[in-house]
Formats: C-alpha cells, structure tokens, sequence
C-alpha cells in the first residue's frame, strides 16, 4: 500500500506546514497541499489549517514507494524509461490505489521523482520519468511544445493495407446517459491528428498489427480515431463495444469470457513502442523492449468474437 500512516511525536507547539518542511523536507506549498487534502491528522482529528499550530500525537498520510519490480530500460542523471505492462496504473488514482508504477519510479528514484506523462492503465509501453523537479519541469514542457515524438503499435480488429491519417476534432463527453466514451468526434472539440501505418496482417485472427504516430496528444486519441475510422483497438473496453457490455467492464463486473467475445482480446492491445526527442542539446531516441507481436496470443480467434 503506497500511502501510509506515518506516526510522530511533537512537544514543542508549532505551525502545521512547518513542522511538515521539517519532517517531509517539502516545501511550503508541498506542505500545505497535504494539510488541503486532508492528509494530517492532530491528536486523532484532521488538521484543516496549515498555520495553526499543533502538537501531540502526529499522523500523517505519505506515500511510501514500494518496489513493483519493474527497473528502469534507459536512464541518464535527470530522467529514465520505464516499460509499463499492461493492466498497472502509471499514477495512483487515491489512497487506496494498491500499486502503481509511481512506486517503482520512486522506488529507484527517490521521493522527488515523477512521471512526466500518462498512458492508460491497459495501455503497456514506454512511460518518461524525471529524477527532480528541476528535469521535471523542462521535460514537461517539452511534451507541451510537442518535442517528442511518440509512436505506438496496436492490433485493431480487420484488415488494413494502406497508410492513412485521421484527422478530427475531439471533445470530452460530459453526458454519460446513453454512451459511456471518454471522447467523441465533435465540431465543437479540438484538433487531432494522427498518422497510421499498416505492418502486417494476420489472416488466422483477421487482425492487422499497425503503427499509430499521433501528432496532438489528445486524451484517447489514438483509440478514437481507430473506432472512428471502424478498425476499433482489439480489447478496448469501451470504443467499439456495446454500451451495456462497456458499464459491465466499468462496474468490474465483465467475465473473462465476455470480454473476449465482445471486445476481442482479453486487455488492450496498444503499445507505447518508442519515444524521441532532444533534452539539453542530446538526442534520444528508445524504444520497447517489450515483443509486442508476441501479445498477439491474447486475441481471441474470430469464430470466439461477436464483433
């Protein structure tokens, strides 16, 4: 369990936010984050004011990496590549989150250590780390400027022969009533564009293995645009499939069974396959030692598939 219980023991009476500078070695806006968010409790009662002062028996909630076993694949002084499986978190959703790839990454790391971006939980592949926020913020802000280039493989449902671009605007669906998808195609949404090319096509699971290189970063972009375009990734739980099977995949409630018939795969077969870019006049370009053709054989064969 990454956030723990930390006990402390304070005599001498002092203000909320210092004692944690103190103990945590965090800054005062780091300090006072951890009051906000509930996370300091004073002699059993919740500490809501980082000024006040306080003393007595201490807690407070930290998170406490615990090494998942996944090591870094490349790693400099400033940041390092991890290869996530599918199936983990990269960041702890809350408290209770069990694992996340976070513990790893700071695990190795140190406290100071973070992702500097996301990809999904059943999404495997390539995720950037930085060691301290000085690298943090540089490495942020090259992902902004869309200084990296990113390419991803996928298995998607048909045969595809040809090389093709999507390019749509996408908006976050804020009314759940009838679908439950994260992101349509909308006039009224964002530019997104995304190149795709074709590798190789199997005939035995009528599925072809491609290479997706998005240009923007919109949030399931990838995922959109291949459901968009009716070759939906095999095993994405929710583009492509029936709305009620997608609230039983929600609900934790889908059988293994159901969702190889209904969505193909038995997790989402996109990979984060490489990533490039310059960092402090260097250039970097890694790539996955993950055999991503091998994860073919957690494709169900279409005589087991509904769609």
């Amino acid at each position: 369990m990454p956030f723990q219980n930390v006990e402390y023991k304070l005599d001498t009476p002092m203000p909320a936010f210092l004692f944690l500078m103190r103990k945590l070695g965090v800054t005062q806006g780091q300090a006072q984050k951890i009051v906000a968010m509930g996370r300091l409790i004073v002699n059993g009662v919740v500490c809501k004011h980082s000024g006040k002062k306080i003393s007595g028996n201490i807690v407070v909630q930290q998170f406490i990496p615990a090494a998942g076993g996944i090591a870094p694949i490349f790693t400099t002084p400033d940041f390092g590549l991890f290869d996530k499986p599918s199936g983990l978190l990269v960041h702890p959703k809350t408290h209770k989150t069990p694992c996340s790839l976070l513990d790893d990454i700071r695990y190795h790391y140190g406290k100071n250590a973070n992702n500097i971006h996301r990809i999904d939980m059943e999404t495997s592949g390539l995720v950037l780390a930085a060691k301290g926020k000085s690298s943090e913020r540089e490495l942020k802000m090259m992902f902004e400027r869309r200084g990296v280039k990113k390419v991803y493989l996928a298995w998607v449902r048909g045969r595809v022969d040809q090389s093709f671009r999507v390019e749509v605007p996408l908006v976050r669906n804020d009314d759940f009533t009838t679908i439950k998808l994260k992101m349509v195609v909308s006039d009224s949404g964002k530019p997104s564009l995304t190149y795709f090319e074709p590798i190789l096509y199997d005939d035995r699971l009528n599925a072809t293995l491609i290479k997706a290189i998005p240009h923007t970063g919109r949030q399931h972009q990838i995922r959109v645009h291949l459901f968009h375009v009716k070759h939906p990734i095999l095993g994405d739980p929710i583009y492509g499939v029936p709305t009620k099977i997608a609230i039983k995949y929600l609900d934790r409630v889908l059988t293994e069974d159901e969702r190889l018939r209904y969505m193909g795969a038995s997790r989402l077969m996109l990979h984060a396959q490489e990533l490039e870019f310059s960092y402090r006049g260097v250039y970097y370009r890694v790539v996955s030692r993950c055999d991503f053709y091998a994860e073919r054989d957690k494709i169900a064969l279409p005589n087991r598939r509904k769609y």
